[in-house]
């Protein structure tokens, strides 16, 4: 079942149906201690239906999947990650922090976004002016609820100034949190069970009509386990609403490559589907 968040309100889908829910809060309905079951029940029950298989959803409806949670994100889970941060940071003395914190029982964990910084699908996410090198990092997300819980998965987004954070690993928050610095969408792939490690992540960059770089990497190549992650951001945290958790990239583009305006980034995970954003 994948929960969306309309102009219109909560809606469910499953085989190509959807169905309009009475809850109207995202931030109820993520911390329900019965979602999958209440979600079912409404599903079973008929529900409104509001879309056909073949028609799906109306994208100009979508909203980000976010209402009253925060964003967080891990860093360096994939050994590309790794590698890159390694790279960008050496002249300035803080690779061996990345490689210390890939083999450390601690993970890193920062924070991303508040909701109104968060894009949601088919809209704009943005690169700062002060930087000069840019990326996109999808990512699987994380739906937390407030007991801790893993509830559901979404595709993410890490807008990322490498320049900035490659001067000095301190100016992470900069290279990292900005408005509209952060996508979430398009719904929340909601199961108890973890992703399989088969799941594929894939990043496609669009500039007008050439592709200018396409990456993926499997779930299975992440270090990090994710309830493990969840534990870590829990500790001494409350999140009275829940939260999302990024769990790190293993795509990245090369280093000649910066995002400009009007570049569209096409993120897409099995079993989620695509989430679609164009830049300021």
């Amino acid at each position: 079942m994948i929960l969306y968040r309309t102009r219109r309100g909560l809606v469910v889908e499953e085989g190509g149906a959807y169905y309009d829910l009475d809850e109207k809060s995202l931030d109820a309905c993520l911390n329900r201690p019965d979602l999958a079951a209440y979600l079912a029940s409404v599903i079973h029950a008929g529900g409104i239906q509001t879309g056909q298989a073949q028609a799906g959803l109306d994208a100009s409806l979508l909203e980000a999947p976010i209402e009253h949670q925060e964003v967080w994100a891990s860093g360096v889970t994939y050994y590309r990650s790794r590698s890159a941060r390694i790279e960008e940071s050496k002249d300035a003395g803080g690779g061996d922090f990345y490689d210390r914190v890939y083999s450390a029982e601690r993970p890193e964990l920062f924070f991303k976004a508040v909701a109104h910084k968060v894009a949601g699908p088919n809209s704009a996410v943005r690169i700062r002016g002060d930087a000069t090198w840019s990326v996109p990092e999808p990512e699987l997300a994380l739906a937390v609820n407030a007991s801790g819980t893993i509830v559901g998965y979404t595709i993410g987004n890490d807008m990322s100034s490498r320049d900035i954070e490659g001067t000095n690993p301190l100016y992470l928050p900069q290279a990292k949190v900005y408005d509209r610095s952060c996508a979430l969408g398009p719904g929340i792939l909601i199961q108890e069970a973890p992703m399989p490690p088969t799941t594929e992540i894939a990043l496609e960059i669009a500039r007008g009509e050439s592709v200018e770089f396409t990456g993926s990497i499997r779930w299975s190549e992440m270090i990090r386990d994710p309830k493990t992650l969840v534990e870590y951001l829990y500790r001494d945290q409350s999140f009275p609403h829940g939260c999302f958790l990024l769990t790190g990239t293993g795509i990245i583009p090369p280093d000649e490559f910066t995002l400009r305006s009007g570049d569209t980034i096409r993120i897409s995970i099995s079993g989620i589907g695509t989430l679609v954003n164009h830049v300021a």
